[in-house]
């Protein structure tokens, strides 16, 4: 399919070609030596040129991937080898990086599990979910998701997932989509010994058979087992202890945080090893829980797919590999994307900020100029009479004039002065930092800027986004992720113990 021209050679990522200007043939597609089934090599590559589909072609591609999710239960059981994958947050070209050989795996001859979040924060949800939906439908039995807790209509709303579905197609997609979200499966257990979740387990969880009683087909409720199984977390402690077994997670606003006591007792009811689970950005991509000591099997291991997460974090990417009885952590780096302006502004609320700095300057020479003729006896006094009078009628609207003193009148101009000055450092703030202020708005929980950030200047916002405490949203992912500078990809190699394989041959 032919690509844009790029006639003024303007694009910010050189290394990726322009865009196709049509959407991708449905012949194309879903060519009839597939029987059916979507190209998804094809389609890697249309995407990953910032093309799109049709409409139609996309509900299809749902549609029947629906059909497959719907006949998988709340619980998947799966042998290695395996390649289990973290969060995603719409980074598609770190999806691509991952999907390689010498990191996840091709998918064509790989097994995947991927734990969720597969949309928000990043700007290609959307392509995220078409492609990894195409390579379902292709190889149903050696693909499988499982729910996180993005995969929701009250986050999507939150973050901007929803936004990109209404920019990029419309309401009416966000719904059909939020209602595939709904068929996901909710966890694994991996070779009889490890069970993989989203987010962690739950006071509510005493086997495997709570789980496989949910109903799954819903909104995730904001309590009760659903809930935990997506939000929970382990206690941020080397040993893992707790005062209490459960203790209220006051960081997610919901669900608990769990500890090394309430973990081992689950474990050792359901006879199993260690809880894979993904929900919390790590600087290294991974995290080992070894509460029971160093030389014992992880009790939890946390994993995060999504390296240098929102653009910020500067962090790494990784995978866990089962294979033979070993598990494995792939690490990798971010990969380049095409820019687009923040949560997919245009380009005319983009330049306003600019627009608004101009006549804020202007104003300010104005009441300035004004300000001076005050103590120059060459400047016409009339002019500046006149000049008193309309700012005093701006200021006060629909107000009848005051007649004060001439000393009245003139500090009254100068804290305009002073007070337009101020606006305009805060324009300009705006517009040369605008992208590092949607950045940090996006940090803050309620998407509000701290107060007097802008009037504060540059340094105060580089300030502001150094530190991870503003990345406290409400999918928490690490209260605090010290900077270090990148280190050479490389793996981690850890076998199980002996008895393991001695129980798995039983």
């Amino acid at each position: 399919m032919d690509c844009l021209k790029d006639p003024v050679n303007d694009r910010q990522v050189k290394t990726l070609k322009p865009p196709p200007h049509r959407p991708l043939a449905k012949n194309l597609m879903f060519p009839d030596k597939l029987k059916n089934k979507p190209d998804w090599k094809l389609l890697k590559d249309h995407l990953q040129k910032e093309g799109r589909i049709a409409k139609e072609e996309l509900f299809k591609l749902v549609a029947d991937c629906n059909k497959l999710l719907k006949n998988e239960g709340n619980v998947l059981y799966l042998q290695d080898p395996l390649t289990v994958v973290g969060d995603i947050h719409g980074q598609y070209y770190d999806l691509l990086k991952l999907l390689e050989p010498k990191v996840g795996g091709n998918p064509e001859t790989t097994k995947y599990l991927f734990l969720g979040d597969f949309v928000d924060r990043g700007s290609y949800s959307i392509e995220v979910v078409i492609l990894l939906y195409a390579i379902k439908i292709n190889y149903p039995n050696t693909v499988y998701f499982l729910r996180g807790n993005h995969e929701c209509r009250q986050l999507t709303a939150f973050f901007n997932f929803k936004d990109e579905c209404l920019y990029k197609y419309d309401q009416e997609t966000y719904d059909m989509l939020m209602d595939s979200f709904d068929l996901f499966p909710l966890s694994c257990i991996i070779n009889s010994k490890f069970i993989a979740v989203h987010g962690g387990i739950s006071p509510d969880l005493k086997s495997i058979e709570d789980l496989k009683k949910l109903d799954r087909y819903h909104e995730p409720p904001r309590s009760g087992l659903f809930c935990d199984i997506l939000w929970s977390d382990p206690v941020d402690q080397d040993q893992g202890n707790l005062d209490v077994q459960w203790k209220g997670n006051e960081v997610r606003g919901c669900s608990w945080f769990f500890g090394n006591e309430a973990s081992n007792k689950f474990l050792q009811k359901n006879n199993l090893i260690s809880i894979i689970r993904a929900h919390e950005a790590q600087l290294d991509g991974y995290k080992m829980h070894r509460w029971n000591g160093g030389q014992d099997f992880p009790v939890v291991i946390t994993i995060f797919s999504a390296p240098n997460y929102c653009d910020v974090y500067n962090n790494r990417g990784a995978v866990i590999k089962f294979e033979n009885n070993t598990l494995n952590i792939q690490q990798f780096q971010y990969t380049p994307h095409p820019y687009l302006l923040p949560n997919f502004m245009d380009i005319f609320t983009w330049s306003i900020p600019f627009v608004a700095e101009k006549i804020t300057e202007m104003l300010y020479n104005l009441i300035q100029a004004g300000d001076q003729g005050d103590d120059d006896d060459d400047v016409n006094q009339e002019d500046i009479e006149q000049f008193k009078i309309l700012t005093q009628q701006n200021k006060q609207f629909n107000k009848q004039q005051s007649t004060g003193s001439t000393g009245k009148s003139t500090e009254k101009l100068k804290n305009k002065l002073k007070f337009v000055a101020t606006m305009m450092k805060m324009q300009k703030t705006l517009r040369e930092q605008s992208e590092s202020i949607m950045k940090l708005k996006g940090a803050c929980p309620d998407k509000r800027l701290p107060k007097g950030i802008l009037s504060a200047g540059k340094t105060a916002i580089t300030d502001a986004l150094a530190d991870f405490n503003f990345a406290k949203t409400a999918d928490i992912v690490n209260e605090k992720m010290p900077s270090q500078a990148q280190i050479p990809q490389q793996s981690v190699s850890i076998k199980k113990p002996s008895n393991t394989v001695q129980n798995k041959k039983k």
